[in-house]
């Protein structure tokens, strides 16, 4: 088993001596005041939010987690506060678009540097688990500058690594023809697009011996369909456009991230308290981001769910890993008396049913939900809906300390290569929630 690339990369790009943990800390901590003073400077956000702060007397990391956390909100509120350049530097605006109907949207800002540091992540990330071999197809955002097919592509030329950007998932027969003349083995893409292609295109997929998947949750259900149905290994990649797109990439053990830690430092908090947690404890991803032009972020919460791993990578990188992540926060839904259930959780009941293409999950009171669902072969679908709702109103028997009742509804849900914004990721409707926004 090779080691992770990033480690070669990292020592390359931080200076430190080889193997050394404490060494990249130290460059860590060090990067980390610089920023803060770069932020101070340059940022309308950041003079307010860090006023009274002096960045020189940073001098640990019990100092460094004093200091107050950025928040999605704080970047929707006024995204312009942020920036840290003249407009006229800025090369790419990232509008991020939500699940949300309303409310004001994230913006995010890229200078070409920025872009090219990205595009040295991929460069390194990529190797994790391709060579000069392979043949690649993007199913992501790719056609204009800066995106992450456009990066990823950049990043694949280094290696001279064949690489076709499609783009999003939109016409199955077209994916599978470039699939086939291309002989294409490797897909990067969005976990439920590439999961319906899987189902909808077998015959090509079986071409298919590498998929990293990324943007989104990963369900297991998923990666070991992929594994007995075409054999493939799956790859996870983490990461988010507030991180500059790129954060962490698995290795061939596939058991969690290695991190971009010479450009970002990450940390594990408890979402309550806001105290770090110990390896091994999940709580929220949260990171601050070294040597970024345009807008850098300082302990961004990102709402993700995760934890550090207590054990050494089989790699053998002297690198910490990242176990993956496990969803994110708001699709946590409190029920009654503090009982709750994760997403991920039905995700993997549902996820199990072949036949599905598409679901929503709707949370309508305390003690009852509705899942709506779409099928492709619509013979099977009473059957296939009664197959859910049974493994469903098991989970909530089994593991709720209340009733809850479980509706299965079938519906003209869009299927993944027709939705007009696919990046946007899934959530649970809560109805509760909806109606105390009115």
């Amino acid at each position: 088993m090779k080691k992770t690339p990033l480690e070669e990369w990292i020592i390359k790009r931080t200076g430190i001596s080889p193997a050394n943990p404490k060494e990249l800390e130290t460059y860590q901590l060090k990067k980390i005041v610089e920023t803060l003073n770069y932020a101070k400077k340059n940022s309308a956000f950041y003079q307010k939010q860090l006023e009274g702060i002096n960045p020189e007397q940073i001098k640990s990391w019990d100092d460094f987690y004093q200091l107050p956390f950025t928040t999605a909100k704080d970047i929707k509120n006024d995204p312009f506060a942020f920036l840290c350049v003249p407009q006229s530097r800025i090369d790419r605006i990232v509008t991020l678009n939500t699940s949300g109907t309303s409310g004001k949207k994230k913006r995010i800002f890229f200078t070409d540097e920025d872009l090219q540091k990205t595009i040295d992540f991929f460069n390194y990330g990529m190797r994790s688990l391709i060579d000069s071999t392979d043949r690649v197809m993007v199913l992501l955002p790719g056609q204009a500058y800066g995106t992450i097919g456009n990066l990823l592509k950049k990043a694949l030329e280094r290696t001279k690594t064949a690489c076709v950007v499609y783009g999003l998932l939109t016409d199955l027969d077209a994916v599978e023809k470039i699939i086939v003349e291309n002989k294409i083995n490797c897909i990067v893409g969005i976990p439920i697009q590439v999961l319906y292609l899987s189902r909808m295109k077998h015959d090509g997929f079986t071409r298919i011996e590498k998929v990293l998947l990324s943007t989104d949750y990963v369900p297991q259900a998923m990666v070991a369909e992929f594994k007995r149905k075409f054999g493939c290994q799956v790859f996870n990649h983490y990461g988010m456009t507030e991180m500059g797109y790129g954060g962490g990439v698995e290795c061939e053990a596939l058991n969690g991230y290695h991190l971009r830690e010479g450009d970002l430092y990450f940390e594990i908090i408890d979402p309550a308290s806001g105290k770090p947690v110990a390896d091994g404890i999940y709580g929220e991803v949260v990171f601050t981001s070294f040597d970024r032009e345009a807008m850098p972020l300082i302990r961004y919460r990102t709402g993700d769910i995760g934890a550090f791993s207590q054990a050494t990578c089989q790699c053998g990188t002297f690198l910490r890993t990242m176990k993956k992540v496990e969803g994110r926060i708001n699709n946590r839904v409190y029920l009654k008396d503090g009982i709750y259930f994760d997403l991920k959780e039905l995700e993997e009941i549902l996820l199990a049913v072949e036949d599905l293409v598409d679901y929503q999950v709707v949370v309508k009171d305390g003690q009852s939900l509705r899942i709506d669902v779409s099928f492709y072969n619509e013979e099977q679908s009473a059957k296939k809906e009664k197959q859910i709702k049974i493994r469903v109103q098991e989970y909530f028997d089994k593991n709720c300390e209340l009733a809850v009742q479980v509706a299965i509804e079938k519906s003209q849900l869009q299927k993944p290569d027709q939705l007009v914004n696919s990046m946007i990721k899934r959530k649970i409707v809560d109805l509760r929630r909806e109606k105390g926004n009115e």
